[in-house]
């Protein structure tokens, strides 16, 4: 297989993060310093290093974690906050983010050592649906929410794809509304509302690539159903060729809010005061 690809199943790096670890000679094949892209490995046969340390190809893990605010989700933080590893203990070590969320979201999020899918799902020709529900200042109109699913400019003068944006509930104060993206700006949401003139008052990611938080507390985690990676691997077209990947049909908005289970929707009652 090729170097960056055994890089990634060994729990290294993704693919593309390897890549760059190969060119600057950080990787021995046998001994020999390789900085080919192009290289070759025989799991089986060769030895190869990382940083002088000898690899081997690992299990593939697949994690689930409910994110609290609070926590990065790189392995370590210079500014000594807490990571979304210190949630996992040990088994952090070897696993990384499928994409990230800030520090003050919540949510979804895929851990994992495979870096194939890993890779395959953050690429933006796949276009893993992320589901969010953000709390936003005040009472956004419905002509706000038309605006934001068409597409708006963001302040680097580039401009986002149209998505779907609906209504989820109010606090009588403020609006609960529901993004459902197919992109992954930096800080996307935060800087959509920012064009209305309003803030994102507190942000959820609900689903990614048709996962869900159901029956998931907040800093809890599960490992993956072997049916869940499958069909992730089908999304992210890494099934054989008689097996085509093939993306799950998209449920309307109103359908998608009335099959939501209590666990799923925001808790809005807890903000009625504020």
């Amino acid at each position: 297989m090729r170097l960056q690809r055994f890089l990634a199943q060994a729990g290294v790096a993704s693919r593309r993060k390897a890549e760059e670890f190969i060119v600057a000679g950080r990787v021995r094949i046998n001994g020999r310093v390789v900085t080919e892209l192009g290289s070759q490995v025989d799991a089986a046969h060769d030895r190869v290093e990382f940083d002088g340390k000898p690899l081997a190809t690992e299990r593939h893990v697949y994690m689930l974690l409910h994110k609290p605010k609070g926590y990065v989700t790189t392995a370590s933080d210079p500014e000594g906050r807490k990571t979304v590893f210190d949630l996992i203990g040990e088994r952090g070590t070897r696993i990384y983010a499928v994409g990230r969320l800030d520090y003050t979201t919540e949510g979804l999020l895929l851990l994992t050592n495979d870096g194939d899918l890993a890779h395959a799902l953050m690429h933006p020709s796949r276009g893993a649906e992320k589901i969010y529900h953000a709390k936003l200042q005040g009472l956004v109109t419905r002509e706000e929410m038309i605006e934001l699913s068409r597409g708006v400019t963001l302040d680097d003068g580039t401009r986002t794809q149209p998505c779907d944006v609906g209504d989820v509930g109010t606090t009588g104060k403020h609006s609960w509304v529901e993004f459902r993206l197919r992109e992954g700006k930096n800080r996307q949401i935060h800087r959509m509302v920012e064009t209305i003139g309003r803030r994102v008052l507190k942000l959820i990611r609900v689903a990614y690539s048709g996962l869900t938080l159901e029956g998931l507390d907040i800093g809890k985690w599960r490992h993956l159903e072997s049916h869940e990676v499958a069909r992730l691997r089908r999304q992210a077209g890494l099934e054989t060729k008689s097996s085509p990947a093939t993306l799950p049909a998209r449920q309307p908005f109103d359908k998608l809010k009335a099959s939501r289970s209590k666990s799923q929707r925001p808790r809005v009652r807890r903000d009625r005061q504020n």
